[in-house]
């Protein structure tokens, strides 16, 4: 995952040029991306997620006396089942689902003759919002520490155990960068195909896909029952929260009015109410 987030940007911003001039002429599009505006905006996700790289670096593993200190009963109970997983076979299984998910989520949009008009807008979009992802999550595992699972076993190599890696158990990376895949390309699909009949099975396939790979992430000793669901709580908001804000719908620009009042204790209370029609 850090090595995906750290791609990131520089494969959004060699793209992100033409696809917005291809984008201002595609009138079919319900979308609108602007280079003055996107561009600015990937620049500092790939600020957020650099420092975020940097800080994982700077992280500290854990020494032999410290790993042996470990308690499984010092982890909250929702969590607990999970410590003390390890399997390689499900590692692998997760790499493979979320990594194929990553190519195969906007791959299949070009399925699509409408969307497919539109791709290299659809392309700046999904990077855009993956780049929003990976700023998330690089920024959290880069100052958050908790322990993965596999540590509260005896399973896996000495060096791994050691590993700073291993302090990066919030949030599940595989999970949120899989959901960000799999809802931004069922958003798209709505977006292009608002009355189609395969919407339902669109969007299952979206729910389910990073459900799948959260349970391998589980069953390999990678992350906690909760790492995986903020990690997809996170992927699915972003997945389709950014298509959203591009959307060119009328009245899409923010509205400002002011806001005063009184509150249930007497107080008055003045300020100003930013809205945006989504």
């Amino acid at each position: 995952m850090k090595l995906f987030s750290s791609l990131l940007l520089a494969g959004t911003l060699s793209s992100l040029a033409p696809s917005a001039a291809t984008a201002q002429s595609a009138s079919t599009s319900p979308y609108r991306t602007r280079f003055a505006v996107d561009a600015p905006v990937l620049v500092g996700l790939g600020a957020v997620s650099g420092f975020g790289l940097y800080r994982v670096q700077q992280k500290t593993g854990l020494n032999e006396a410290e790993l042996a200190a470990l308690s499984k009963n010092d982890v909250p109970k929702f969590d607990r089942f999970v410590a003390g997983n390890y399997s390689e076979k499900a590692q692998t299984a997760s790499d493979l689902a979320c990594y194929g998910s990553l190519v195969l989520a906007p791959g299949l949009l070009a399925l699509n003759p409408d969307i497919r008009s539109n791709y290299g807008q659809v392309v700046v979009l999904y990077l855009e919002t993956m780049a929003t992802t990976a700023a998330i999550f690089t920024s959290t595992v880069g100052n958050v520490y908790r322990y993965r699972p596999f540590l509260y076993g005896s399973e896996g190599s000495a060096s791994e155990r050691s590993s700073k890696i291993s302090t990066n158990s919030f949030f599940a990376g595989h999970t949120a960068h899989t959901a960000t895949a799999t809802f931004f390309a069922a958003k798209v699909f709505h977006d292009y195909n608002p009355d189609s009949p395969a919407q339902p099975y669109v969007w299952g396939a979206a729910a389910v896909v990073p459900a799948v790979v959260a349970y391998y992430r589980i069953e390999a000793g990678k992350h906690f029952l909760s790492d995986n669901l903020v990690g997809y709580a996170v992927g699915a908001t972003v997945g389709i929260l950014v298509p959203q804000l591009h959307k060119t719908t009328s009245g899409r620009g923010l509205s400002v009015t002011p806001l005063q009042g009184v509150n249930v204790n007497g107080y008055s209370y003045g300020g100003l109410r930013i809205t945006k029609q989504l």
